[in-house]
């Protein structure tokens, strides 16, 4: 029934075509995670809508014989030195639509504009034993990283290590973008995340300066999104820090962005300190925020432990995989991607 199916590119969609999208990726999340909360209409429209920072976006949408809308793609390209060899793939399918090859058609479209593009790797997501996590063993990716999803109630929450003295160090926080006399200390203090565990994935390497911090504030800003940042600093040197995210319209969870030491001031506690103080800050600037989600590598054993310490309990767990990209053949349009 594949031949049933029409894939087409979009390049800008429209209010029709996001609340489409929005339906699929719902009834997707309803049926493979009933008990993860879905992503409401706006968050689903900024995220689309809402450019990413060096990065663009290819998308594409899957009709049935009705017009109807059955799947949806979407493909981000980075763009900056170090990551512009990678792609990352979105990819959902109705329940009710599935087993029609609407998935492979979105995939093999998705891969062959990666190879366009000169990517060598695709990247996506799945969670453990649903739908996607066969759908891509089955598809010649390769499972490169396995991520731990945690969830904390944060009314149960052990914040008593924001009680701990870290003699020399003083924190700073802030909402948005970073004042402009941290700027320069808090990108190299950023570029601190780039010895984090990432499995067997070709990830690259992310350079962060003053310019590209205030950038990021800014594509969240753009969203709608709020973004909380807590420092510690030794004089003029940032030693860590870490980021909480509410999104547009969320009233309930938060996301855990980055917490990051950097090497030279680890082995003191910082980032168990840093996190338990972001906590009660959290519960004091935004009391209707009742829990907060995470991940870490199934290796970081480091932040795993200070997790647990805080009180996260495990959700899920999800994996990255990598599909390896050949170089294009315009002649054999997604042939070497992926079987029907």
């Amino acid at each position: 029934m594949s031949q049933q199916i029409h894939v087409a590119p979009v390049a800008w969609l429209s209010a029709e075509q996001t609340a489409a999208w929005h339906a699929v990726v719902s009834a997707a999340g309803r049926h493979d995670l009933p008990d993860r909360p879905t992503p409401s209409p706006k968050q689903v429209h900024t995220q689309l809508t809402t450019a990413g920072l060096d990065s663009h976006r290819l998308f594409w949408l899957a009709t049935g014989p009705d017009s109807t809308v059955v799947g949806v793609a979407g493909l981000r390209l980075f763009t900056s030195p170090g990551q512009d060899h990678l792609a990352e793939l979105e990819l959902h399918v109705h329940p009710d639509a599935r087993r029609r090859g609407v998935g492979t058609q979105l995939l093999s479209t998705a891969a062959f504009a990666a190879q366009v593009e000169r990517r060598r790797s695709m990247l996506t997501v799945t969670t453990d034993g649903t739908a996607g996590d066969a759908f891509c063993t089955a598809r010649s990716f390769r499972r490169v990283m396995t991520l731990h999803q945690l969830l904390l109630p944060v009314a149960e929450a052990d914040d008593t290590a924001a009680d701990t003295e870290h003699p020399g160090y003083e924190l700073a926080g802030w909402t948005g973008t970073v004042p402009d006399h941290l700027a320069a200390t808090f990108a190299a203090a950023k570029n601190a995340m780039n010895d984090m565990p990432t499995g067997d994935m070709d990830y690259g390497r992310v350079s962060w300066d003053a310019d590209r911090v205030r950038k990021m504030a800014q594509v969240l800003a753009d969203r709608g999104d709020t973004l909380l940042t807590l420092a510690a600093l030794k004089g003029d040197t940032m030693g860590g820090y870490t980021e909480i995210v509410i999104r547009a319209g969320e009233t309930r969870r938060a996301l855990q962005y980055d917490t990051a030491v950097v090497p030279a001031h680890r082995g003191h506690g910082l980032g168990l300190w840093l996190k338990a103080t972001m906590l009660r800050t959290l519960k004091d600037t935004h009391p209707g925020i009742v829990e907060i989600e995470t991940d870490n590598a199934d290796d970081n054993t480091h932040m795993l432990a200070v997790n647990r310490c805080l009180g996260f309990r495990p959700q899920q767990i999800v994996h990255e995989y990598q599909l390896d990209l050949p170089a294009p053949d315009h002649s054999t349009r997604g042939a070497s991607v992926c079987a029907d």
